[in-house]
């Protein structure tokens, strides 16, 4: 009973299969308010640097529009009329609007969910149940996301206070001012406004990225069973593994697949990696690394020597050692003679030691080559 309650317990990782097979669906990492955030700090970055330009541009429409002499009334033309107004302003509109565009496709990207997928748009016929939009609104997700509004809400109207309380005495002085002064004042109270309501957003979507990530993840997770099902459906068919034998075995230059023919000993790591030595007495000065690999090519290493009967031992520390310190082609170094030659003696005798009952013996490797399996040396 306990095995079956943590079977059904979501413990595991996502797979690579179980993202993709999400992305497909239309389940990617997305944050409305980071999208939010942007368009309005694109925006109000775009007031503050081209709103003179836009009010240079409106002033200009509107003076054009109220000069007019007896040719414009004689000859009149609607249209034309019309499209001289909006050249004026279309220029400094449309640079606002691929800006704007631009931070809206820029939210996407950030978070790696850029591309379009029909799955995302395709019919699903239990968003027509009102049992199910009733669970969305009332479930979990539905409360979050109502924190997540009110936390908002507050956020904001605390900001917005915060600005007409700090503002207060300048907006009081404006109607003593002349109008062009007066105005000119209110636009920048205004796109400070604006810009501190946009950093207050651009906080907001730093929390709820994270959040969104951590939901997303808690999502996907996957039960132990779901893991083992799928690991079945995707390795059990014996034409898929023989397709990834063979292409672990192309990873391997032809060069190194004769010489794991010629091998003597094939040390693993037990998976991660493997090396394989030659040493033919009287010809081989010392042991020579005639293939080593990681991965894949680990695999395909170890599968060759299966295939050509090459002895396959678990060396973990010494493999490791060989692998960061030995080249293919070259003689194993000076410091590893004893260790290899330990494995060797067994190697050579290994047909009577079996039939004994021996087992592989223990080596030990200096500790100025001991590596963990990124590399970096072990003390």
């Amino acid at each position: 009973m306990a095995e079956d309650a943590d079977s059904d317990q979501k413990t595991e990782q996502p797979t690579a299969k179980r993202q993709s097979e999400a992305v497909e669906k239309g389940d990617v990492l997305q944050s409305r308010e980071l999208g939010t955030a942007l368009v309005v700090l694109a925006g109000a970055g775009w007031l503050a640097l081209a709103g003179p330009w836009m009010m240079t541009s409106l002033q200009t429409m509107l003076q054009n529009a109220l000069m007019f002499d007896v040719g414009a009334v004689m000859d009149f033309k609607p249209g034309k009329a019309f499209v001289d107004r909006v050249t004026d302003i279309v220029v400094p509109l449309l640079s606002l609007f691929l800006l704007t565009m631009a931070a809206a496709v820029a939210a996407p990207a950030l978070l790696g969910s850029l591309g379009f997928r029909w799955g995302a748009i395709g019919f699903k016929a239990n968003k027509l149940n009102p049992l199910t939009g009733i669970k969305r609104i009332f479930g979990m997700q539905g409360l979050i996301e109502l924190g997540k509004s009110l936390v908002k809400v507050l956020l904001l109207g605390a900001v917005g206070v915060w600005v007409l309380m700090r503002q207060s005495g300048d907006l009081m002085t404006l109607g003593r001012q002349e109008i062009v002064l007066a105005l000119n004042q209110l636009g920048t109270l205004f796109i400070f406004a604006v810009l501190v309501m946009a950093f207050a957003l651009a906080a907001i979507a730093g929390i709820d990225v994270p959040a969104q990530i951590f939901q997303r993840g808690s999502r996907l997770r996957m039960t132990k069973q779901e893991v083992k099902d799928e690991a079945k459906q995707t390795e059990g068919s014996p034409e898929l593994r023989a397709a990834i034998r063979r292409r672990q075995q192309e990873t391997l230059q032809g060069s190194a697949r004769t010489a794991i023919a010629e091998a003597t000993v094939v040390l693993t790591n037990p998976t991660h990696f493997a090396v394989a030595l030659r040493y033919r007495p009287g010809f081989d000065a010392a042991p020579i690394v005639v293939a080593r690999g990681r991965g894949a090519t680990a695999q395909a290493i170890r599968e060759l020597a299966g295939e050509h009967a090459v002895p396959l031992l678990r060396y973990p520390e010494l493999t490791r050692a060989i692998y960061y310190t030995t080249r293919a082609g070259q003689m194993i170094r000076e410091d590893l003679y004893i260790a290899v030659a330990t494995v060797l003696a067994f190697v050579f005798n290994i047909e009577t030691a079996l039939a004994e009952g021996a087992t592989q013996p223990e080596i030990e490797v200096p500790g100025d080559v001991r590596y963990d399996e990124d590399g970096r040396k072990v003390n």
